[in-house]
């Protein structure tokens, strides 16, 4: 079940969150930003929603309105429970969320060094749109137009 993050769990989203992406500080070369998120302000602004499965929380994912399109901000399964379709599911949720909220385009960005994430998300639909600097991090910008 996808629903709604409580405020007493900030610190079991940010650690579900910062397991899944310590992957990638070697990569990076440091913390990616969502590593270091403000996870009880996500929650507070009813941005923060959780995956959570008879095993306990599996996944999260924040959404944010962003200038006439839903932004997928952060998505991150628990390293344990990878490979088992959370991450699909919890994207399903975002477009369903997107268009639930009115909007025709979903949005997101990942650091340009995670070209895993890249092709995975271009595979779903999602185009490139540009490549900035943000937050001191080479971010690769895409978007899906939802049906």
């Amino acid at each position: 079940m996808i629903r709604p993050a409580l405020p007493h769990e900030a610190e079991a989203m940010r650690a579900l969150v910062r397991a899944a992406y310590a992957r990638w500080v070697p990569v990076i070369g440091r913390e990616p930003w969502p590593m270091i998120d403000d996870y009880a302000a996500r929650i507070a602004a009813g941005q923060a929603w959780l995956l959570e499965t008879e095993q306990g929380l599996e996944g999260a994912l924040v959404l944010e309105d962003d200038d006439g399109a839903l932004m997928l901000d952060n998505i991150a399964v628990a390293t344990s429970s990878q490979g088992r379709g959370h991450g699909l599911a919890l994207m399903a949720f975002a477009e369903a969320e997107a268009r639930r909220r009115g909007y025709t385009t979903i949005r997101l960005y990942t650091n340009e060094l995670m070209t895993t994430n890249i092709a995975l998300y271009a595979r779903h639909g999602y185009v490139e749109t540009h490549r900035a600097e943000g937050a001191g991090f080479r971010r690769v910008f895409m978007e899906k137009h939802l049906a």
